[in-house]
């Protein structure tokens, strides 16, 4: 009979609860230890007319075979399915359409030449296979080079200023060519919410033996000869014979103890926050609209319902007014009642019929290390799987690159830790 391993994992995102379903098919003995009350990391959901739906916009792309995979894996195929959604951009106080390549070569600020250069940059970024040729590259200098200066200053610096405000310089070419290059313009979206699939692991975890324990935050982890201990701040105490680590790097970094010269303190993070209004009637002609004001609060505005019937939510018109910040910014700090109302003008100036007594009810939901800032050193900064423990594995969604994050990519790079650890 083959050795059955003690697995330990921290985080039920879905890179740990993807793990876990691996480790437990493959007869191994397996306890997740969450720190949060609910599934899925930064897909949790919450309830809107009594359906699952996500604190933080998700969708798939076709381009995601992992994430199809594992939802046919799950029994769930038949309730994936895909959609056309459209885009907009607000700028110069007017929405504008974006969705199809007619609507972007004909955007109004765009000289014949200018749409051509567009066209072009994007095509040469869509054909390229190896995003690694732009790591040295900055982002914001390729593109006023290949795009030109003013597709460049109405279309991709708003976007990226309003993403990582003053490090929008810094960011790294191949993660811009990781946003075009992958994507679809058909999006992918499970009836009932993407909160079907990770609790679709969780069972299928339980019944093969495994355990999904919340209300467990780590405090230390620390390795005792080649057993891992991991200490919660309820005072529990886990060992295992390995620990997969989940959570972002600083977080494993400090409960680990990490020396401040670690490569798993270096790469900086911003801090997502992200509204849920639940409306009584539209607000927005798209599913997506991105804000190219620089002195908007918020970075987007998205319609879920524009893609998903109202009806599936009880009639409710379903807003996300989302954000990218600094962990020190008033708009991750501060009261989110204020900040709502902060918002109010703002989605006035892109639907000024907006009444805030559209909104019915609301959700607001923080998280402080949601996006990785991918500058050209950032590559060079990501740690490996491996840590100073050698039973102690990391997997983080830093390491996912040139991409940053979405749960095709966590599904993948929790199979590949799997398998080289020979679990599954």
């Amino acid at each position: 009979m083959e050795f059955r391993v003690n697995l330990g994992i921290i985080g039920a995102g879905a890179t740990g609860l993807t793990a876990a379903w691996d480790a437990v098919r493959a007869g191994h003995r397996v306890t997740i230890l969450e720190a949060a009350g609910e599934l899925g990391g930064l897909a949790a959901s919450l309830e809107v007319g009594g359906v699952p739906l996500e604190r933080y916009y998700h969708h798939i792309f076709r381009s995601d075979k992992a994430m199809i995979a594992l939802i046919g894996e799950l029994g769930l195929g038949d309730a994936l399915r895909f959609h056309r959604p459209t885009t907009g951009i607000y700028r110069g106080g007017r929405l504008i359409d974006f969705t199809t390549p007619f609507d972007m070569l004909r955007f109004p600020e765009f000289s014949p030449v200018d749409a051509v250069r567009f066209a072009g940059s994007s095509a040469v970024l869509k054909a390229v296979r190896d995003g690694e040729r732009y790591n040295d590259l900055t982002a914001l200098a390729w593109l006023r080079r290949r795009a030109g200066k003013k597709a460049t200053a109405a279309i991709w610096e708003p976007l990226l200023r309003g993403k990582f405000g003053d490090r929008a310089e810094q960011v790294s070419m191949a993660w811009l060519w990781a946003r075009i290059h992958c994507r679809t313009f058909e999006l992918g979206y499970v009836d009932g919410g993407f909160e079907r699939v990770y609790a679709a692991l969780r069972d299928g975890i339980e019944e093969r033996g495994g355990k999904v324990e919340f209300g467990k935050a780590v405090e230390t982890v620390r390795q005792d000869g080649d057993t891992p201990v991991v200490t919660c701040a309820d005072g529990s105490t886990y060992r295992f014979d390995h620990l997969i680590v989940t959570t972002p790097q600083p977080a494993f970094a400090k409960a680990a103890g990490l020396p401040a010269e670690d490569a798993v303190w270096k790469n900086q993070y911003l801090g997502a926050t992200c509204f849920v209004l639940e409306m009584d009637r539209s607000v927005i002609p798209y599913y997506w609209l991105n804000i190219n004001e620089p002195d908007f609060p918020f970075l987007a505005v998205v319609e879920h319902t524009r893609m998903i019937d109202p009806a599936v939510y009880g009639g409710r018109h379903v807003l996300y007014v989302g954000n990218y910040v600094e962990r020190e910014d008033w708009r991750f700090t501060g009261d989110p009642g204020e900040l709502l109302n902060a918002f109010v003008p703002y989605l006035r100036r892109i639907n000024p019929a907006f009444d805030p007594a559209w909104i019915k009810n609301w959700h607001f939901s923080k998280a402080g290390f949601a996006q990785p800032v991918v500058t050209p050193r950032y590559r060079a900064l990501i740690p490996g799987h491996e840590t100073p423990m050698s039973r102690v594995t990391l997997a983080t969604m830093a390491q996912i690159y040139p991409q940053d994050r979405g749960q095709s990519y966590s599904v993948e790079m929790a199979r590949k830790v799997t398998a080289s650890l020979g679990l599954r």
